[in-house]
Formats: structure tokens, sequence, C-alpha cells
């Protein structure tokens, strides 16, 4: 039997992510956000979550990606605090479209040398699609969700 590993495909603009379903605590509907003065651009504000004070990351801004246009139906993917440090922290995706399981030979891996700044965040690119024919297959990036928070204290110091 073949290796398999389940992750959460979710939306950013046109393109399609995925991470880990174990990191995955939740997923919310967008709610009110309250900023925080004076706090990095990838921080969108806190909300309270059932008495819980989470910390809202705009995961598009800290990727880099083009700003939304509001899009209608954005989610907040609560992380497990263990993945976030002990913390208490969401991520906001445009949409959430399913739990996947993939299998390993779906996976391909990325490799150091292409683009090096990106690959640690990558754990790889998933192809699925329609058995036989590669051009129908979609490619959906495989985001290591944790070690983005994890380098969120080095991004901060960034100039």
């Amino acid at each position: 039997m073949a290796a398999s590993v389940d992750v959460v495909e979710f939306q950013l603009g046109e393109e399609h992510y995925a991470l880990d379903i174990q990191i995955a605590r939740e997923i919310v509907e967008m709610m009110p956000i309250t900023p925080l003065p004076r706090a990095p651009r990838y921080l969108a504000g806190i909300i309270n979550l059932r008495g819980e004070i989470t910390n809202i990351i705009d995961l598009r801004n800290l990727l880099g990606l083009p700003e939304s246009d509001g899009m209608e139906g954005q989610k907040i993917v609560v992380l497990m605090p263990d993945a976030a440090g002990g913390s208490n922290i969401g991520i906001i995706v445009d949409d959430v479209h399913s739990v996947i399981q993939v299998r390993e030979e779906d996976i391909e891996r990325i490799n150091e040398g292409i683009t090096s700044s990106i690959s640690s965040y990558v754990k790889g690119i998933i192809k699925i699609g329609c058995e036989g024919d590669e051009k129908a297959k979609t490619l959906i990036i495989w985001l290591d969700v944790q070690k983005v928070i994890n380098d969120l204290g080095n991004y901060q110091n960034a100039p």
C-alpha cells in the first residue's frame, strides 16, 4: 500500500495551496478583526474566538502575494496551539476546498537550488486530477505553515 498524507486544500487568489491536517484545529467563517496599533503588516489583528484571543495572520501578505479584493467567503484556519509555539493563531485564506488524501507519488519535492528563498516554506507540489492526463492535473502548493509561523520572529526583524 502506498504511503499517503492528509492535507487541507485552500485557495489564495487563483492559486491552490495545502497545509498539514494535523496543524489545523478548525476552520471558521470570517468575522470582524480588531486591528492592533503598530503591528507588523502581516498581522491583520485579533479576534475573540469563543473567549480566546486569537492572533490573525494575513497569509497573503506574509507570502508576498498581491492584495485581495475583499473576496466573499474568506475563512480563518485556526492552527493547533502547539503548531504555533503555544499561541492562538489563525490564518486568513480566500476559501477552503476540502481535506484530501494525497499519495506520495503525487507529490513533487522542491529542489533546494531552484528557489532557495521559498523552498524552505514549500514541502512540495501536489498533483491531482485526471489519471494519465498530465495537462489536466491541478497543481497545489503544499506549504510548511508551521515553519512559516515559527520564522515570524525573523520576518519581523527584517528591514
